[in-house]
């Protein structure tokens, strides 16, 4: 069949690796793709908030599966805008529609959703402009530090934690009246802080039925040692050593079931990706329990750098179950070795940086799989910078220190003006590994 996949990032470049991979799979289209996708199929100039035109290529080119990468046009209600089409409903799109995408587009849905649902998360309350006021009370009567959130997309930069009371004040003052984060923090939750360790679980779900993918753990800070500013995350491993059975068999029964039957029930169309976010805080008897922080509609990025090279499956195979509501009869088979993943940022990242700048060293560098994000090739045919996160360097290994080592070192051989990249994904796992 022909395929159209959305998006312009690592995640996509590793899911279209993928799915390149299938028998299925006869044409691959990437709109609008990037500097590596090319390698696996045809990039597209479409825009992604332009269902029209994405509609018309679908059906120009006879496409009969669309997967949607980034959330924006999943917000958007891209899912629903081929539902409601005569022609364009008979294609299969993996992508909750618009309703489902709320569990990652508006951070109170996804609150009252867990309260509805009985999903364990932490306490909170949502505030706008016009309680600013009685926000800054409820802050008073939580312990530092404070966890901010806007309400909408902010592009993963949207959460604050902030040990400061006045400041946890002043900042909310800035989201609510000062926009800070434009119309996504028109509205703020305030919730209680939860101390513990984060990971990443992978739900592929058809509605009914659904795949726990393998888990991941992210690093979003920009700093060494997890400081400085927020991105859009610097590398992952997957899988998280601490996730073991009986981890996972809390997190399936306490959250994902639930979530699942949640969808269920409340009649939300969803054949798509469910990324849940937790918080494994240790309970009373030498354990963990999981915690859902929040709630995104699609892949995490970069997670899917080290949790889709894991899958062994054919990935079409797998969503053509889910958009036909059959995935109970489709198999998932994982890569028993550790990936990890380093990402290559440029300088400045993730506040002003320079575009444009030549990459020397990728076609050199071997044994590990390199996946890119912002990229782009000039007239002459040199790799240039295009993105704040330029490229991600993956590897498989049989540990996680052997996996780190691979990525480390060949990261070390890509080159350009500020390439910037932290050396201490992994170690904090490996730390808890060794206690």
């Amino acid at each position: 069949m022909n395929i159209l996949l959305l998006g312009s990032g690592g995640r996509e470049h590793a899911i279209a690796a993928k799915i390149a991979e299938s028998k299925q799979c006869e044409k691959l289209f990437i709109a609008p793709g990037n500097a590596g996708t090319t390698a696996c199929g045809t990039n597209v100039d479409l825009k992604l908030d332009d269902f029209k035109a994405i509609g018309q290529f679908v059906q120009t080119n006879n496409v009969q599966m669309v997967v949607v990468g980034p959330e924006a046009p999943l917000v958007g209600g891209i899912v629903d805008y081929f539902a409601n089409d005569a022609i364009l409903k008979n294609v299969m799109i993996i992508g909750p529609s618009a309703h489902g995408a709320r569990l990652e587009g508006s951070k109170d849905f996804a609150k009252q959703f867990m309260q509805r649902h009985n999903i364990p998360t932490a306490a909170y309350r949502t505030f706008t402009a016009d309680t600013l006021e009685e926000g800054c009370r409820f802050l008073e009567t939580l312990k530092a530090p404070y966890v901010l959130k806007a309400d909408g997309l902010a592009a993963g930069k949207g959460v604050l934690i902030i040990d400061d009371l006045q400041e946890a004040k002043q900042m909310l003052e800035q989201m609510l009246v000062e926009s800070k984060f434009g119309e996504a923090s028109h509205s703020v939750v305030v919730e209680q802080f939860l101390s513990g360790i984060e990971l990443s679980v992978f739900v592929l779900t058809d509605g009914k039925h659904y795949k726990i993918l393998p888990t991941a753990k992210d690093y979003k800070r920009i700093g060494e040692g997890d400081t400085g500013l927020n991105t859009g995350g610097m590398g992952s491993v997957s899988p998280v050593p601490f996730a073991d059975k009986e981890f996972m068999y809390k997190v399936e029964h306490r959250i994902v079931m639930p979530t699942i039957k949640g969808i269920q029930k409340e009649q939300i169309a969803y054949k798509g990706f469910i990324f849940i976010g937790l918080m494994a805080v240790a309970s009373a008897d030498g354990g963990r329990d999981p915690y859902v922080i929040e709630y995104n509609v699609r892949m995490g990025d970069p997670e899917t750098e080290s949790v889709f090279p894991r899958i062994k499956s054919d990935v079409v195979e797998l969503f053509e179950a889910t958009a036909k509501e059959q995935l109970n009869t489709a198999d998932l088979t994982v890569d028993e070795r550790t990936a990890a993943c380093v990402m290559l940022t440029a300088h400045g990242y993730p506040e002003s940086y320079k575009k444009g700048d030549v990459i020397s060293g990728v076609d050199e560098v071997e044994g590990v799989t390199i996946f890119h994000a912002g990229t782009r090739c000039d007239e002459k045919g040199r790799l240039l910078t295009n993105g704040g996160r330029v490229l991600c360097v993956t590897s498989l290994g049989e540990t996680l220190p052997g996996a780190i080592l691979k990525c480390i070192q060949a990261a070390e051989q890509i080159k350009w003006k500020g390439r910037y990249y932290r050396h201490d994904i992994g170690q904090d796992l490996l730390k808890l590994m060794c206690q």
